[in-house]
């Protein structure tokens, strides 16, 4: 899987509640730049729970 389809079965909500925790600036940001910025391991679990 690519990261834009990836991105597209995580939330959004998900993405930045993660990205907080991480101490990464949300506000204005899509949901693709907040995934680059993610690790790995991290997309994948959001990607489990989502489902």
């Amino acid at each position: 899987m690519d990261l834009e389809e990836i991105v597209k079965n995580i939330s959004a909500k998900a993405l930045r509640e993660e990205a907080k925790s991480r101490g990464i600036k949300t506000q204005c940001v899509k949901k693709i730049d907040l995934a680059k910025q993610l690790p790995d391991d991290v997309l994948s679990r959001l990607v489990d729970e989502s489902n």
